[in-house]
């Protein structure tokens, strides 16, 4: 497809989902006051098919490459960063259905381009693993699925609930179970100070019966899903830096009042203000980039694959790119969220304006897949050739119930 081509089915998306974002924008506060859920935006989002702008538009979707629908997402995590996360798990199915190529991954992509919005459940407690106790056994000539799962997110909001478990084979399988099933619980218990409106909870599977089409073999992922998963956060944080840069930006266009100090009797005219605007702006620039970087470098997989050649070292260009980006658009996100209100008077730090929310969702989204790991990940990489793709193999062997205190981390 022609870059005058992409472009026009990129502008296309963003004029239909433009109405939606500035929606979910408006709402966005009142969430995080009121402590309840975009049950309703994440709806309307599917519907105006933003779950399938990766689907081809032979089978109903918008056919955005990954670099343009990642701009589609920081657009929409500047309207509220909960939403990227929860669409977490659905964009990164579509990304495996999009790789397999067979026509059961197509009867997927066809359903998500209906309106399905996939959730997931991989995590579990007490080990480096996301793999524990959930298993998918056979059970009179049927396939049924048992065990608990945390950091479950979007799954409040899903159709289809992919849970990770290990069947009676010994091998790692996917299961997607419809939401509805009977013996699935999901519990929105996520009890983080930021990113609330995930639906990061736990889900509860007791003898929740799967139908044979729907359990795909783990192993059959893109080769680049866990850069996928890992930018999406980034994304999202992205789209934290340029909410905070255009909130700090109106907040000091509607200051009155300036202080005795001040360089100016206006704020914005203040050059003191304007250089933490310039820096805000500079944060923004930063972080948007970097997720363009890394989304580049996975449709460069994309290509390979497409090429017929290995995957595998543009697999590990694009992780490393990815884990760049993390590094650099945490710092980022994290000190424009806290720079903001340098360019404030105490009206900033009022209750009614929620400022506070960009700070507490970057910290929480940064505290998900601490940077540290990736850095030292990037060190060895640069030093000693260390394989970026190696740390990510979830581990089939069952471990011991953690104690109820235990906490845990949502994994890559």
């Amino acid at each position: 497809m022609s870059g005058t081509a992409t472009l026009a089915r990129l502008q296309a998306v963003r004029e239909r989902l433009a109405p939606v974002f500035e929606r979910i924008a408006a709402s966005a506060a009142q969430h995080e006051h009121a402590d309840t859920r975009p049950f309703a935006e994440t709806r309307e989002l599917a519907a105006a098919g933003f779950g399938a702008l990766r689907v081809p538009v032979a089978d109903g979707g918008a056919g955005l490459g990954v670099a343009e629908t990642f701009e589609v997402l920081v657009d929409l995590a500047a309207a509220d960063s909960n939403q990227p996360q929860l669409w977490r798990n659905h964009i990164a199915f579509v990304e495996d259905r999009l790789a397999g190529g067979a026509e059961r991954d197509r009867l997927w992509l066809r359903r998500i381009a209906d309106g399905a919005v996939i959730g997931g459940a991989w995590s579990e407690t007490g080990t480096a693993s996301i793999l524990g106790e959930t298993r998918l056994d056979r059970v009179d000539g049927r396939s049924v699925l048992y065990g608990t799962k945390y950091y479950s997110t979007g799954s409040i909001y899903a159709d289809w609930v992919g849970v990770l478990a290990l069947a009676d084979d010994g091998e790692l399988r996917i299961a997607l179970v419809d939401a509805r099933s009977d013996g699935i619980e999901l519990v929105d218990d996520w009890n983080g100070f930021g990113q609330r409106s995930t639906g990061s909870g736990t889900t509860r599977l007791h003898d929740v019966a799967v139908d044979d089409d729907a359990v795909l073999d783990f192993a059959d992922r893109f080769v680049s899903q866990e850069a996928v998963y890992q930018l999406v956060l980034v994304a999202a944080l992205a789209g934290i830096a340029r909410a905070v840069r255009d909130d700090a930006v109106g907040a000091v266009i509607a200051r009155r009042r300036s202080y005795p100090h001040g360089l100016a009797e206006r704020p914005r005219d203040d050059a003191q203000v304007q250089q933490v605007i310039g820096r805000l702006a500079a944060h923004a620039a930063v972080a948007e980039a970097s997720v363009a970087r890394g989304a580049a470098a996975i449709d460069a997989v994309l290509r390979a694959i497409e090429a017929g050649e290995d995957p595998q070292e543009p697999a590990r260009r694009a992780a490393v790119a990815v884990y760049e980006a993390q590094v650099a658009v945490t710092d980022a996100a994290l000190d424009g969220s806290t720079l903001l209100f340098d360019a404030l008077g105490s009206s900033g730090v009022d209750r009614a304006n929620a400022l506070d929310r960009h700070w507490r969702n970057a910290r929480t989204l940064t505290s998900h897949n601490p940077r540290i790991y990736k850095e030292r990940v990037l060190g060895d990489y640069y030093l000693n050739g260390g394989d970026p793709l190696s740390i990510y193999t979830p581990s089939p062997a069952p471990v011991p119930a953690p104690a109820e205190a235990e906490t845990h981390e949502e994994p890559a």
